[in-house]
């Protein structure tokens, strides 16, 4: 089975943050908008996004209409919803967005189980990274979040 996701700026900058855009690679093809690469270069690009394999796509955000996301987010359900990939956001909205237009979504912690899952790390490390989420990043997430998060490693 083919695994494609497109990415939002939030799971490049939160992964980055704990040092784990590796994990991006689970996926047979990541896609990334040019508006949300614009988005993450404003901030500095993170140095290991040279190592993965990405395509920088157009996207036509205006196809999704709701006003309370940015365009990186419109961007990326659109791309999502054209190719039939699934969505990676941390961000609520764009979550219940693509949620709402048939798109499966996963955040920065689903990457994590991803790569547990496919034998990239083992339940430890990605407990960990999990936690790190939480500590170390931008990313804004509950501890009921994080350990729901853990618990799915142990369904897996």
């Amino acid at each position: 089975m083919t695994l494609a996701a497109v990415s939002d700026a939030g799971p490049l900058i939160h992964l980055a943050e704990i040092d784990s855009l590796e994990l991006l690679s689970t996926f047979d093809t990541l896609l990334v908008p040019e508006t949300v690469y614009e988005e993450v270069d404003a901030g500095g690009v993170p140095d290991r996004l040279a190592d993965l394999s990405y395509e920088l796509v157009e996207a036509d955000e205006s196809r999704v209409g709701t006003e309370e996301l940015d365009a990186g987010e419109r961007a990326a359900i659109a791309v999502a919803e054209e190719r039939g990939g699934v969505l990676l956001t941390d961000d609520l909205a764009a979550r219940e967005a693509a949620s709402d237009a048939g798109v499966e979504v996963h955040g920065s912690i689903g990457v994590i189980a991803l790569g547990y899952g496919r034998g990239l790390l083992d339940r430890d490390e990605a407990a960990s990274r999990m936690r790190a989420l939480q500590r170390e990043t931008s990313l804004f997430v509950t501890e009921a979040v994080v350990e729901r998060g853990i618990r799915m490693l142990d369904e897996q």
